[in-house]
């Protein structure tokens, strides 16, 4: 078998690299589903696409996963564990790796707190499931710099097909104006009520709390 086309010394790398492709479309899917399920057009309408959202952010990881420890078997470049997950300990395209390496940290950190987010609160796991777009970001970037095949022209086509629309969709989300916020009126107080509810609280009316040496003073 001719050395040039056989793909046994380079078989890690081919993998990481398909991975790493599978990685990046599975994401864009996955932020662009996610951003168009908040749209007023989808949001509490037609069908519920939260099991599809989960699926592909699950499926990225594991694709993240494969990318970075393939990539150890590697003949050529010859990384180590480190390389691969601690950002700038490699001195290979130090940059755009290690924006890979966060990306790929913050997608595996992040994407499984939707399961965790009645323990954490609503309002909290909102605030952490948005930097997920970020470190979408900085995966993109990642592969644009990096990727062995980020020159070629089915790769460009592949990644504005997916990248595009989820990225048109986040810049949307950002330029759209927040919500104002509404104040709930407080529920009116009475003296009357008030006076009850201490009443109530001391185990009757004002007389009967009265204690009983004072009642015989006024007796006298």
């Amino acid at each position: 078998m001719n050395p040039l086309t056989d793909p046994g010394p380079h078989l890690f790398w081919i993998t990481s690299r398909a991975a790493g492709n599978l990685a990046l479309v599975l994401s864009s899917l996955s932020v662009g589903l996610g951003l168009l399920m908040a749209t007023r057009e989808l949001k509490h309408r037609g069908p519920d696409l939260r099991v599809v959202h989960e699926t592909l952010s699950l499926v990225t990881i594991v694709a993240l996963g494969v990318h970075g420890i393939s990539l150890i078997g590697d003949r050529f470049m010859h990384p180590t564990l480190a390389n691969v997950l601690v950002p700038f300990s490699w001195s290979y395209k130090s940059g755009w790796v290690s924006a890979g390496i966060i990306a790929g940290w913050a997608m595996v950190l992040l994407g499984p707190t939707y399961y965790v987010r009645r323990r954490i609160g609503a309002a909290r796991w909102r605030s952490l499931h948005r930097l997920v777009a970020v470190a979408w970001i900085a995966g993109v970037v990642h592969a644009l710099g990096m990727g062995t095949d980020a020159g070629q022209t089915w790769f460009l086509v592949m990644t504005s097909t997916v990248v595009g629309p989820a990225a048109l969709l986040l810049v949307a989300r950002w330029l759209k104006p927040p919500a104002p916020k509404t104040r709930v009126a407080p529920a009116p107080h009475t003296g009357v009520a008030v006076a009850g509810a201490a009443g109530g609280a001391s185990g009757g009316t004002g007389a009967s709390s009265t204690h009983p040496s004072r009642r015989r003073s006024a007796g006298r």
